[in-house]
């Protein structure tokens, strides 16, 4: 890709201050998978008995790593060892045929003779070029070094690692307190084009110390997907790569036996954060985004009508392309609403920009001045309230604006 893109104007002032997991490691390297001398490959170790959940996306022609990926969580391994998980960014191995296969045997068999894990509890992804053979060889040249360069304290290098055009490496965590003590969770995402996932995201790793069952991990983790990372567009297109692997390895002092219970709710809760804050940033760095907008929609016949206009609303590119101009063109909300298939009517439905009445009543709101809702529009954090006067279905959808550098960024993608 030619030139490095200049970091979003909706990023956060830097990558936060994570708490280090008891039983994990971090590493970062450049191994040349597309670009000389850019970090592109990072490995994470954990310590025997972590255990692993995941979400991957459905997309029928997802890629080797994501059904190798797949295949390993349902079989299921002795949790008594430990486990692995590397990344590379630069070539997504996905529509790469059985050398696509024979690519992920390859690195997983070196991961696991060096890092002292089993090849059954070695999980990888890949980022970047769809259709391209992956050079695996680059990457198992490296994983000696990666393994002797393993620190608790690299997660902000694995991070960025995984980048392709993303402007920022994106990390959340932080240390949450229970009656039985503190729980740590820290993790990092990559995502900034090619987003609107299906059961996860582009690429997300996210850890805890907590001692917690496979079963209630996936539980947990299943449950909190689409509220965050399943909530969140920036260009309506679903990547054949999104992962979305949570490890905990039961190195703390907290256990969760029940998600109902007091601390089974407080992790719950703390790990949902989590996961908000890091979809969130992908949304923030969306390709070319200026603008950070939330979509809210509530008065729905049922949830699922209500993910249907929040998602029509998000994906649409006549609202996107005027939320860039900071047009408020709020008629292009009603026809996102009525294409949407949910159920409407056209005269109890109400539109808000913030805390400003545009539409209700089937007609424009009286009072509503078109030099007030422009001045909304200049800010860089919008909301777009929905109230579809029907019932009590709500879902809430983030999204950003769609601009010039989209295209530039995606026009020269391989070159």
């Amino acid at each position: 890709m030619a030139g490095k893109p200049p970091v979003s104007p909706l990023a956060p002032e830097g990558f936060p201050d994570l708490p280090p997991i008891a039983g994990v490691e971090f590493s970062a390297g450049a191994a040349g998978v597309r670009y000389a001398g850019r970090t592109d490959v990072m490995l994470a170790r954990l310590a025997p008995g972590s255990v692993v959940a995941g979400v991957f996306t459905r997309s029928a022609t997802r890629s080797a790593p994501v059904r190798d990926c797949e295949l390993k969580l349902a079989i299921g391994a002795d949790e008594r060892s430990g486990a692995a998980i590397l990344v590379n960014s630069g070539n997504s191995n996905a529509f790469t045929g059985a050398a696509g296969d024979g690519s992920v045997a390859a690195i997983c068999a070196a991961v696991a003779a060096a890092a002292g894990v089993p090849e059954a509890r070695v999980f990888t992804a890949s980022t970047g070029v769809i259709g391209e053979r992956l050079p695996h060889d680059r990457i198992v040249a490296k994983i000696d070094s990666l393994v002797s360069d393993l620190d608790a304290g690299a997660i902000e290098a694995a991070a960025a690692a995984i980048m392709t055009t993303d402007t920022f490496p994106k990390g959340s965590g932080g240390v949450v307190e229970t009656p039985e003590g503190p729980i740590r969770i820290a993790g990092f995402a990559k995502g900034s084009g090619m987003i609107a996932p299906d059961m996860a995201t582009m690429l997300v790793y996210i850890f805890t110390d907590v001692k917690i069952s496979q079963e209630l991990l996936q539980l947990a983790l299943s449950a909190l997907t689409p509220i965050t990372f399943n909530a969140i567009t920036v260009d309506s297109d679903t990547s054949t790569s999104d992962s979305l692997i949570l490890a905990a390895t039961g190195r703390g002092a907290v256990s969760v036996e029940a998600l109902e219970s007091d601390t089974g709710r407080i992790f719950v809760e703390a790990l949902h954060g989590v996961m908000l804050d890091l979809a969130h940033q992908v949304v923030r760095d969306g390709e070319g985004a200026t603008k950070f907008v939330e979509v809210r929609v509530t008065g729905a016949a049922d949830d699922a009508d209500a993910r249907k206009v929040a998602m029509a609303i998000a994906n649409s590119p006549l609202i996107k392309t005027a939320i860039a101009g900071e047009d408020p063109n709020w008629g292009r909300v009603v026809m996102a609403v009525g294409k949407s298939g949910a159920e409407a009517d056209r005269d109890r439905l109400t539109i808000h920009f913030g805390d400003i009445l545009l539409a209700e009543k089937g007609w424009v709101a009286e009072g509503y001045t078109e030099a007030e809702g422009a001045a909304y529009m200049k800010q860089s954090e919008l909301v777009i309230g929905v109230d579809l006067g029907l019932g009590a279905g709500r879902f809430t959808a983030w999204t950003c604006d769609l601009t010039h550098g989209y295209i530039t960024i995606n026009a020269d993608y391989r070159s």
